[in-house]
């Protein structure tokens, strides 16, 4: 008899993400998925909370924060309500994107109160704007979306760097022939067990290994188990624990910037995990995912947390294992919701070194650049543009991951929007698609140069043929 992890259950028409594995087989993946995000969802509070001023056990309480509200974000876009959640395997938390506004608020005189306050407002506005992003899905073919997706691969790289490296820069063994062997170690055990292990050990490869890495880092005195038991076991989260929001017009502007890079990046996550499992993506879905995201980010500051959005390498986590189910995404959810309420459940997943997250980090990011690349595949390039708007766009989108410092002179909207390159190729993507693409005028019969120089005429094989036999005789 088949286990739970190999027996879905299945109806003729059902859609690839309506799979159902079983609760035994959510329960695993889910926790995969936490595990592959959790650094990226606690590093949000932890960067905030040091800039506040906040004690520790305060920061402790921003993570559960942070941790709670993901969960709850990632229930509603997974599972969904009537126009709100896209129905995807989306996993959701505190975005990034909006940690540079939140320091510059808190370093300009603001508060917590402050940013929340921020946050809430910001998210209102964007939720009245979804209607317009929604509509604009006609301006996401493959072209774009094949861009975008290869740009999130690529640009998360420097974090799979970083975290094999140790993660913490500051310390005195960032970048040691130890940390970077355990990640090593780690992607070694992924590959493996992808290799050796029949279908339902090769989709959990990602989980085993970090269990496996995390086991010999331990061995190696590399991680510590014993604080785990310190603190409480479980904590209720607190409504307005740092204070009633407070309204400032210049705070809210600038984090409406900020809504707009994530309206932005969730709407290429939306696109790529479509893209990945198989799926279409009208605009009818993307509204609700768009509004789903915007909802969990006005209800974020009650509980404490910040803007939120779907977390890119989760993503990737789909693309590699092949785990479509929408469920799996959920079960996710609920155990954020759980180290939400049990610190100690938080502090044993912590214990998992950054050097285990990197060796991980590098096969899953690799996956949705690659996922990219399919996308790309099915491009026509032939007598158009399409060549070079790949070649702008990708370029473009690589520039704040090469210079993390190129906009460190332009005005801080300008930062805002481009210092993720996620944001930087959509925009430039769908920039470029409507000017060559959709505006006609002006565009030459045989307009690239780049195009030309890809095609090949008949006799170029024949010719590579003549040129290699004739280097070999000269080898000869």
């Amino acid at each position: 008899m088949e286990t739970a992890l190999n027996t879905p259950t299945h109806t003729q028409h059902q859609r690839p993400e309506d799979e159902r594995l079983g609760l035994s087989a959510n329960i695993l993946y889910g926790f995969q998925h936490v595990l592959t995000m959790y650094g990226g969802i606690i590093a949000v509070p932890l960067i905030v909370g040091q800039a506040a001023g906040l004690a520790p056990a305060e920061i402790g309480i921003l993570i559960a924060s942070c941790l709670f509200m993901g969960g709850l974000a990632t229930l509603v876009q997974t599972l969904g309500i009537p126009f709100f959640g896209c129905r995807l395997p989306l996993v959701q938390g505190v975005s990034f994107a909006s940690v540079a506004t939140i320091l510059a608020i808190l370093t300009s005189g603001g508060d917590l109160p402050s940013v929340f306050g921020a946050v809430m407002m910001a998210a209102l506005l964007g939720l009245l704007i979804t209607p317009m992003f929604s509509r604009i899905i006609r301006f996401f073919p493959p072209l774009v979306t094949g861009s975008v997706i290869t740009t999130i691969g690529l640009s998360l790289m420097p974090v799979a760097a970083h975290w094999a490296m140790g993660g913490n820069a500051k310390a005195p063994d960032f970048g040691s022939t130890a940390n970077i062997g355990l990640a090593a170690v780690t992607l070694a055990i992924v590959l493996l067990l992808s290799k050796l292990g029949n279908a339902a050990i090769s989709r959990l490869s990602i989980l085993l290994a970090m269990v496996l890495g995390t086991l010999i880092a331990w061995a190696a005195g590399m991680t510590d188990f014993s604080r785990i038991a310190e603190g409480p076991s479980f904590a209720l989260p607190t409504l307005f624990h740092f204070g009633l929001p407070e309204f400032h017009p210049a705070a809210i502007l600038s984090m409406f910037i900020v809504i707009l890079v994530v309206l932005v990046e969730t709407s290429a996550d939306i696109l790529a995990v479509g893209d990945i499992i198989g799926t279409p993506i009208n605009s009818r879905r993307l509204g609700d995912g768009l509004r789903a995201d915007m909802v969990s980010s006005m209800i974020a500051p009650v509980f404490g947390s910040f803007t939120q959005s779907a977390f890119a390498q989760n993503v990737g986590l789909v693309a590699v294992t092949g785990v479509k189910s929408r469920f799996v995404v959920a079960a996710s959810g609920i155990i954020l919701l759980a180290l939400g309420l049990l610190p100690v459940m938080g502090r044993l997943i912590a214990t998992v070194p950054a050097a285990v997250l990197g060796g991980a980090g590098l096969v899953l990011f690799g996956t949705v650049a690659a996922s990219g690349i399919r996308t790309l595949a099915k491009v026509d390039y032939e007598d158009n543009m399409n060549l070079i708007i790949v070649a702008t766009s990708v370029g473009f989108g690589m520039i704040p991951i090469a210079a993390p410092q190129f906009y460190s002179h332009f005005p801080d909207w300008v930062a805002t929007i481009f210092h993720s390159g996620i944001s930087s190729a959509a925009i430039m993507a769908i920039a470029l698609n409507l000017l060559f693409n959709h505006m006609k005028r002006g565009t030459p019969d045989k307009p690239s140069v780049f195009a030309a120089g890809t095609a090949h005429a008949p006799g170029d094989a024949a010719a590579c043929d003549s040129l290699g036999t004739s280097a070999k005789s000269l080898a000869h």
